[in-house]
This record gives structure tokens, sequence and C-alpha cells, in this order.
């Protein structure tokens, strides 16, 4: 069979594309607060944590300074030549000390081959990111929504 350069390269764009699309969720994804036994926490303190921390599930989050909440979970047909995770937090207007509202934040994130479990979690460490209302957390590769959890901090 015999292709024009056109059609090589559109089937090499198309193949690059399907290559791509391997990327899924496999089992459960994991949501809530990420336990501590830590309790004073002072504004810009932050906690080392475990990949393999403790998750206490809920989508009701307390707004107080050092809870940690998001979600973890397992990716499979991971390489080091997929395209990047965007990690979106939807949050419902933090306002910066310097006066700047951010409705979103975004993160982008190298595929971790050799890691079993992904991590996206928010930990409010200063008192300006404590804002109640409705977070959004989604996990995407490209355009594709790989995981979504809506949390209500209160």
């Amino acid at each position: 069979m015999r292709l024009n350069r056109p059609a090589l390269i559109a089937s090499l764009v198309l193949a690059s594309f399907t290559a791509a699309a391997d990327v899924t969720v496999q089992g459960p994804v994991e949501f809530g607060i990420f336990k501590s036994e830590y309790k004073e926490f002072q504004p810009g303190e932050r906690l080392l944590t475990q990949n393999n921390q403790t998750i206490e599930r809920t989508a009701s989050i307390p707004a107080k300074l050092g809870t940690r909440f998001g979600i973890r979970y397992g990716l499979s047909g991971k390489s080091v030549a997929e395209a990047p995770l965007t990690l979106l937090y939807l949050t419902p207007g933090v306002i910066t000390p310097e006066g700047v509202r951010q409705d979103k934040i975004v993160v982008t994130q190298p595929i971790a081959v050799n890691a079993l479990q992904d991590v996206m979690a928010f930990e409010f460490t200063e008192n300006h990111e404590v804002v109640p209302g409705e977070w959004v957390f989604m996990v995407f590769q490209n355009d594709r929504l790989l995981a979504k959890q809506v949390f209500e901090v209160q």
C-alpha cells in the first residue's frame, strides 16, 4: 500500500494521539482528608507527608489551617513519553495578600512512571487560603478528564 505524504503525516499524528490515550485511572479514586496527628498549625507551616497517608473519606472539609484534602488514584498505561497531567483546582475565590482573586489553580505534573499511586491535594497553610465553599479537583491528560472530585469546605 502506498501512502502519499499528507496521508502519512495524518496517520502519524493519529497514532501519537492514540498512544497518548492509553493512560487511564486504575482502581478506585480515594478522596477526603489526609489524616495527621499534628493539631496546632501556624500560618506558613507545612508538614512533610508520605504518599500512603491514611485518607478519611469525606467530601465535607473543615475550613482550618493544616487541613490537607484531595484525591489519590492509580494510573495504568504510564510511560515517560506520555503527555503530563494537568491538575486543575477550582476554588470559591481565594484572595491573595496582594488582593488578587484566584478562582483556579493550574499545576502541570509530569507522569511519574514508577509511582504506584498519584496524589492531588491542597493544604491550607495560609489564612487567606481557607475559603469556605465548593472546591473542585480535576485531573486531565491533554483534554481528557481522568478524575474529578467536588469538596465542600465549611
